[in-house]
């Protein structure tokens, strides 16, 4: 029976030839109105296996990023009447099973985003094959995060987030980055406009086939996190406006 809301899943993708299709099969069909894929100008083959599904495929002309990938995922699902929003990441280090209890949590007001938490336990975590140093970075930052930002989130680093219409018609994401900090800049601009944040736990999936953000590009992420910290509480303070944290 067709629920009477309608939930769209986004999946910004890049080189996910190898695991769309395993994603696309655990999403819960009969809890989802349309499936949108975003491939940013992948080289490999992600953009023949998405015309073998049937979901809504977009292609980027150029490389956008991350963050400019997602831009297009929401801005699609608004445009096609999505009630919630699910983002999940097209490597199938997420469990898209967990998608309508993401939603009931959303759909009764108990939160406004939802994000999928891995590291429930440190066991489970390394278990699942995070490695060590991606497990303690992203505890180190998800607890600075926390303090900063006085929020309880056990992970604040995930590619499992859902969002109900009002949070992507009011958070002015289009300012945000088109890179990896895109994420971090999100939840804080959410923070700032007073959403309610939770979290469900998902299993840890770490294999060959997942991507994986390098150490370069991770090390940058934490600094431009951090640095997205530093604008917030100086916008807070009234010393230096940030157009990140004015409402459209």
């Amino acid at each position: 029976m067709p629920v009477p809301w309608k939930t769209i899943v986004v999946m910004p993708a890049y080189n996910a030839a190898n695991t769309l299709k395993r994603v696309y099969d655990d999403i819960p069909k009969e809890q989802v109105a349309e499936i949108i894929v975003v491939d940013d100008c992948s080289p490999d083959r992600t953009v023949e296996i998405a015309k073998q599904l049937p979901v809504t495929l977009i292609q980027h002309e150029r490389n956008t990023g991350y963050g400019g990938n997602q831009k297009t995922c929401y801005r699609t699902a608004l445009e096609h009447g999505a009630d919630f929003v699910v983002m999940i990441h097209g490597d199938y280090q997420y469990d898209a099973r967990m998608l309508p209890t993401a939603i009931e949590v959303l759909r009764h007001g108990i939160c406004d985003v939802i994000l999928g938490n891995r590291i429930r336990t440190r066991r489970e975590a390394l278990a699942g094959g995070m490695p060590k140093s991606k497990y303690f970075a992203n505890r180190g930052l998800t607890i600075l995060e926390n303090m900063l930002s006085g929020q309880n989130l056990g992970e604040w680093h995930s590619g499992f987030r859902a969002y109900s219409r009002k949070v992507l018609e009011t958070v002015p994401w289009q300012r945000n980055s088109d890179n990896f900090v895109f994420d971090s800049q999100f939840l804080v601009q959410c923070v700032h406009l007073g959403f309610k944040l939770g979290d469900v736990p998902v299993p840890v999936r770490y294999f060959d086939e997942a991507s994986s953000i390098s150490l370069w590009n991770s090390s940058v992420y934490a600094l431009k996190t951090l640095q997205t910290f530093g604008s917030w509480h100086l916008h807070r303070a009234g010393i230096r406006h940030s157009a990140l944290f004015r409402q459209p």
